[in-house]
């Protein structure tokens, strides 16, 4: 079960839960207009890993030695070019890198009839921004970029896009040898001060079906169930807003099934 961690202002927020929350049409802003955000968000509990990174949810949480939680929003795999799911850890590391590439690539750029590039050089012109982690899993890596727009989106080969002063801040506080888990977890549950919440995404790679029944099933492990309105669950979960919502029953928790209660 996760515990919630507040991302910054007006990160890690979809654009019409935004709008939902403050009663606007549309998602178009205008200077001086006051808002209310929030950006909770239920960290995916995965012991041992000092990196946490969540494909639906599209954040990437840190986890320091404390047990303090950053939260950053990424860009990742196209469901066409998932990002792949599962343990490892930091091989390397890179200031101003130079992008090698990979074949695969250089074909979806003939097939789009683009000249393909086999290197392009440190600069504003380079996809992988100004700094770059290295990985275990293969073909991927953490890295900035020259597109900021592109962060909260599945829409990489693959990689691990961050804003470019989030990977700045990573890159200061990450050494070689740290490890990290990829999870695939749409729906989440966490319990707060006795208050039960759940965060519901997009199942962008269609791995997840019945997600109502998933969360029950959790619930029931943790002695959770009964402490769930499971109207309000169900209508969280569809909705796909992105945040973390109380869903509490009537009765406070006070056990969550063996688990510390945040």
């Amino acid at each position: 079960m996760g515990r919630i961690a507040l991302a910054g202002a007006l990160v890690g927020l979809v654009g019409a839960t935004m709008a939902s929350m403050n009663g606007l049409r549309g998602t178009k802003l205008t200077a001086g207009q006051a808002l209310t955000v929030d950006t909770r968000h239920i960290v995916p509990p995965v012991p041992g890993a000092s990196i946490v990174i969540n494909v639906p949810q599209r954040m990437l949480f840190l986890i320091d030695d404390s047990a303090s939680v950053q939260a950053f929003p990424v860009a990742l795999g196209r469901p066409s070019w998932p990002t792949p799911i599962g343990p490892f850890s930091i091989l390397t590391k890179e200031v101003d890198p130079t992008w090698d590439v990979p074949v695969s690539i250089q074909r979806e750029m003939q097939r789009e009839g683009k000249p393909p590039l086999i290197k392009v050089a440190p600069g504003p012109d380079n996809p992988l921004g100004d700094r770059w982690f290295g990985l275990s899993l293969p073909g991927v890596g953490m890295h900035g970029t020259n597109a900021p727009g592109s962060i909260y989106h599945h829409q990489t080969h693959g990689c691990i896009r961050l804003h470019p002063d989030d990977i700045r801040t990573i890159f200061d506080r990450v050494q070689v040898g740290a490890t990290g888990e990829i999870v695939y977890q749409p729906v989440l549950l966490a319990v707060v001060e006795g208050r039960v919440y759940v965060e519901s995404h997009r199942d962008v790679y269609r791995q997840y079906p019945k997600p109502v029944d998933r969360l029950r099933t959790s619930a029931e492990l943790l002695h959770l169930a009964d402490a769930i309105d499971w109207n309000r669950a169900a209508s969280v979960i569809r909705e796909q807003a992105g945040i973390a919502r109380d869903v509490s029953a009537a009765r406070r928790v006070t056990d969550c099934g063996g688990l510390p209660c945040q």
